[in-house]
């Protein structure tokens, strides 16, 4: 993981620097939320209906990369299905997804989400206006994944598809994991991490997360697939 800071540190401030470091993952691996609590958020509704679940992605804004101006805006069936529906057909992704086939195998899931509760938001990633990857925001907290692995309130996941094999393997995926991660821990101050689960057989994707400043934490057992969680912390947000 590049981390200028900790590099340039004395001995010392480097190992006060690991060992709260330590500490802090420590913790987080011990801090389970009760189901009974999972189940009364799940109540939550959406801006829709009630209180939006994840602070109005879609008026996050655009951030600079050093890729370029990148921007998150919410999947609209309509516009998006026959671009996402050829991103999943992609060999290479349909290995982790599973949703290769016909599009109304993508429209099924991308309306799950849209007419769901409001704790998963699809969105395609925008660089310099050009559409060039797939994300879901969500609601760990309320996900699945809270009951399989430590999670806390407002703790929130990315799902990040790179759609073009050009963009792949160069490390775009780093760059833009830490921009949505930021944008995140700047427009949601109750999340206190940004968390994702990708599949341990993807390594890639796994490299990509650690170069973006996250952190590797256990591995967990999912209904479908062994996942590496790992974590951004915002405390350790300027320091990795």
């Amino acid at each position: 993981m590049p981390a200028a800071d900790i590099r340039a540190a004395t001995p010392a401030a480097s190992e006060t620097t690991h060992a709260t470091h330590a500490a802090d993952v420590e913790e987080t691996l011990e801090l389970r939320l009760p189901f009974e609590y999972l189940d009364a958020l799940a109540d939550e509704r959406p801006a829709t209906g009630g209180e939006d679940l994840l602070d109005h992605v879609g008026e996050w804004g655009p951030v600079v990369t050093p890729a370029g101006v990148f921007q998150l805006a919410p999947v609209s069936v309509e516009r998006d299905l026959t671009l996402v529906t050829r991103w999943m057909n992609d060999p290479a992704v349909e290995a982790f997804w599973e949703l290769a086939g016909p599009e109304a195998v993508v429209e099924e899931h991308l309306r799950h989400q849209l007419h769901g509760d409001g704790r998963s938001v699809p969105c395609l990633g925008l660089m310099e206006g050009t559409p060039m990857s797939y994300w879901e925001i969500y609601r760990a907290d309320l996900d699945e994944l809270a009951r399989h692995a430590p999670a806390r309130p407002h703790d929130t996941g990315l799902h990040l598809l790179v759609g073009d094999a050009s963009d792949r393997g160069r490390g775009l995926g780093s760059v833009l994991l830490r921009a949505v991660a930021d944008l995140v821990l700047d427009h949601r101050p109750a999340c206190a991490r940004v968390l994702a689960e990708p599949d341990l057989r993807n390594t890639s994707s796994i490299a990509a997360f650690l170069n973006a400043g996250f952190v590797f934490c256990a591995e967990v057992d999912l209904p479908t697939k062994r996942a590496a969680l790992m974590v951004r912390d915002r405390t350790l947000r300027h320091l990795l």
